[in-house]
């Protein structure tokens, strides 16, 4: 990656400046990033519009957090339309994957051609997005799971709660986004945490150690109440959990939370695993396995 001047080296999109203090390992991961571009117009009632957001921003971004490969995530505002994740992709060239948003009308061929970019699993936003709906997960993970893809979901707790029998019998690993959107006081108490924990040990899902700030009740700049909910991951499951910056943060722009600090969110994801050989585990080889990567 290229170096950029210290006065240039704030990337949009982020709160703070400065590099990380972590020794990030060669090979690191940023499994949940999402580009926007105004070229591409959103779906009808898109609840999230931020501003452009760019391969080169993120490069940026990555001065500061250590990464080298990086997830792009088609975001909600786009519905299925994943021409900008896969700009994305082509953009930054090797080291990168994708994950997109699809209904039941793709075809095979759309699917083959997507996995040939370098797509790896397909997202199902119930939370925020307003194309996907929960009736649609059997159908969707029986089409991709010939290509060895994953379902990433993003529900609230009571709704994916609700889920649990369906997830149970799902062909395909379930990837949950966001810390499973469990608010640190339900930790343990919640219904949705404990099918997660159950998952995730069951070694049939994942979890992203992503938009700890979004789940967050304490807020910045510790963020204090939400290593408990991380560390919990780790401890039930080490080998099934990645990390995601969730840049360039939709929802704070929208004024929903504060903008993070990005290179305090790998500070951050430090304390939580412990020492070097766990940061390596969440970093390089956890990604590797979940999104196809040569180590």
């Amino acid at each position: 990656m290229q170096t950029l001047d210290k006065e240039k080296a704030v990337a949009p999109f982020s709160s703070g400046q400065g590099r990380t203090n972590v020794e990030v390992p060669a090979g690191a991961c940023d499994c949940h990033v999402h580009v926007y571009d105004a070229r591409f117009a959103p779906v009808p009632d898109a609840r999230l519009l931020p501003p452009d957001a760019s391969v080169d921003d993120y490069r940026q971004l990555q001065q500061r957090t250590g990464t080298d490969r990086v997830v792009f995530v088609t975001p909600s505002t786009y519905g299925t339309d994943n021409r900008p994740m896969c700009e994305a992709i082509v953009a930054y060239g090797q080291g990168a994957r994708g994950i997109a948003v699809v209904d039941e009308q793709i075809c095979d061929a759309e699917l083959e051609a997507l996995h040939a970019k370098g797509v790896r699993g397909i997202r199902l936003n119930l939370s925020l997005g307003v194309t996907n709906s929960a009736q649609q997960i059997d159908v969707l993970a029986a089409r991709v799971a010939p290509y060895g893809w994953h379902l990433q979901l993003l529900a609230a707790p009571d709704t994916l709660a609700a889920l649990e029998a369906r997830l149970l019998q799902l062909p395909v690993p379930v990837v949950f986004d966001h810390m499973g959107r469990i608010a640190p006081s339900l930790a343990q108490r919640h219904a949705a945490h404990r099918l997660i924990l159950r998952l995730i040990d069951s070694g049939r899902a994942w979890v992203k150690l992503s938009g700890g700030y979004i789940v967050s009740e304490e807020g910045p700049p510790a963020y204090t109440d939400i290593a408990l909910l991380a560390r919990g991951y780790l401890l039930a499951a080490p080998e099934r959990v990645v990390w995601g910056s969730d840049w360039p943060h939709a929802s704070a722009t929208a004024g929903h939370q504060p903008l993070p600090d990005d290179a305090q969110q790998m500070d951050l994801l430090a304390q939580w695993a412990g020492d070097s050989t766990a940061l390596r585990r969440v970093l390089v080889d956890n990604p590797a396995a979940l999104y196809d990567y040569q180590t």
